[in-house]
């Protein structure tokens, strides 16, 4: 096999991993909007639907544990450990973690990881995929670079090449396989809650009211979560590391996001597995990583060291 030949391969392989081509499609950009959309409307709804009755208790019970579930599938799983490699699970949990992410309906792994990083390299600077700061600092500049790094830029046709990356990732079968199946994940995040819901409720209204908040609400929260480190965590928020960026710490997003609002030291310290290092700001992903290693299931966790706290304090 030629040299040609075999980057051809590589080449082709790293579409069917990431469910398309380093340019994305309509139909890709459709389904975007379909998932974006869809789940943005029916968190407008929640609260006057929520005030009519259409919410029991199966109905939260099931809404926070799927929101859990994906939430930290993505920051421990897509983030920390795949993107960062702030530890080293063993192959079950990794499995694990690769498919809670995937089921967050945020893209497959790979093609998520690869964005990160880009992310990590420019980080507000040309370069950056969803820098608010990218068409200046002025008051409509800036409102345009908000929406854009808060959702426009995954319509943006241009995908990240993952075979830059994320070559490591590419090499891994089992990742490989769960990208490759994201459809599936896709599937069991919808379908799960209003299964899960008929079989509490033994009725078809605790089927529909599960799909709704277990379902498209908890989809709808958990991005727009999700997205909101990319806008406000680059606009506001104290600073008390140096970065090289505009990263901060907003403190109101720390539990929804599961401590990834604590920015700012994670984009002085990038592979450290805790992002809140002071006492009072909750991580609930360093307590999840925490939990693993002493069950034996992760090692060499990269805890922060006052050391290097010190070396990267900006005071």
């Amino acid at each position: 096999m030629t040299a040609i030949e075999s980057a051809d391969q590589t080449s082709a392989t790293v579409e069917r991993v990431t469910m398309g081509e380093d340019v994305q499609s309509l139909r890709e950009r459709i389904a975007l909007a379909s998932f974006i959309a869809v789940p943005f409307i029916a968190f407008l709804a929640a609260i006057p639907i929520a005030w009519g009755g259409w919410l029991g208790w199966s109905d939260v019970v099931i809404t926070f544990v799927m929101y859990g579930l994906t939430l930290h599938g993505v920051t421990v799983g897509y983030h920390r450990l795949f993107t960062h490699k702030s530890f080293k699970p063993n192959r079950a949990v990794k499995i694990v973690l690769a498919v809670l992410g995937s089921m967050a309906i945020e893209g497959p792994v790979i093609r998520w990881v690869a964005d990160h990083r880009k992310h990590h390299k420019f980080s507000d600077k040309d370069g950056d995929p969803h820098s608010p700061w990218r068409y200046g600092n002025s008051f409509v500049g800036l409102t345009k670079g908000f929406l854009w790094a808060h959702m426009g830029w995954l319509f943006d046709p241009e995908q990240t090449p993952i075979d830059k990356y994320a070559p490591d990732l590419v090499k891994d079968r089992d990742l490989v396989r769960i990208s490759r199946m994201f459809w599936m994940w896709v599937l069991a995040s919808i379908l799960l809650p209003p299964l899960a819901g008929f079989l509490i409720t033994w009725s078809w209204q605790g089927a529909a009211t599960a799909f709704f908040w277990g379902t498209v609400v908890r989809i709808g929260l958990l991005h727009h979560v999700t997205w909101s480190i990319n806008s406000i965590c680059h606009v506001v928020g104290e600073r008390p590391f140096r970065s090289r960026d505009r990263s901060g710490n907003v403190w109101w997003l720390a539990i929804p996001s599961g401590g990834e609002s604590w920015h700012n030291l994670h984009h002085a310290d990038p592979t450290s597995a805790r992002h809140g290092v002071r006492r009072w700001q909750l991580d609930s992903s360093a307590r999840i990583i925490w939990i693993l290693e002493k069950l034996g299931w992760v090692r060499d966790v990269r805890w922060p060291t006052r050391e290097r706290l010190e070396a990267k304090s900006a005071a």
